[in-house]
């Protein structure tokens, strides 16, 4: 059995400001914030941006950075604000928006990241051989973007794309899974 453990990142004036990718740091404010969770774990991994690098940093973690584990990819229109976007280009970011296989020009589509972010889970599901060498379970963290916490929630819960904007995940939300037999679970509650 793999127990992991995902935290969004702390907050950075991107998410504040709804600029879409780019590789900010999180407030200093939210950092500090994120040294009152306590998360433990044998392995731990982060997305490559500073502010999930950061964060795993102030809860006392060591992490591996994965690329696997990185914020979609926004392509032409990183670094913009959504709302200079829809002002400029309103039909081209409302589909994007509205429809989980668009993609930004030369980014990655809805469908993109859950796909990246279910390989990942694949990947770091409790191989059969350590079941049966009687190595009963792994507990892994990640520190990555609210986005990929999101993906990672439609992967187990086998819920449509067009959901992805319907979960709400704020900076230094924590949520677990659970896998056994490559099948992976939403743990609610502690």
């Amino acid at each position: 059995m793999t127990s992991l453990t995902l935290v969004a990142h702390a907050l950075t004036p991107a998410l504040r400001g709804l600029v879409l990718g780019g590789a900010a740091t999180p407030d200093l404010a939210s950092v500090e914030a994120a040294r009152e969770l306590e998360i433990h774990a044998a392995e731990v991994y982060s997305g490559p941006e500073p502010a999930a690098v950061q964060t795993a940093e102030a809860l006392g973690l060591v992490p591996t950075v994965d690329q696997a584990l990185r914020d979609r990819e926004y392509g032409d229109w990183t670094g913009h604000d959504l709302e200079e976007l829809l002002a400029a280009s309103p039909e081209p970011v409302a589909a994007w928006l509205d429809r989980p296989h668009t993609a930004p020009p030369g980014g990655e589509s809805a469908n993109d990241l859950i796909a990246r972010v279910a390989d990942w889970l694949g990947d770091v599901a409790q191989p059969e051989a350590e079941r049966s060498t009687g190595v009963s379970s792994r507990d892994v963290a990640a520190v990555v973007h609210p986005a990929v916490v999101r993906a990672a929630i439609l992967y187990v819960l086998d819920a449509p794309a067009e959901s992805l904007r319907k979960v709400d995940v704020r900076p230094l939300a924590v949520v677990r899974f659970s896998e056994y037999g490559g099948r992976w679970s939403l743990l609610a509650g502690s």
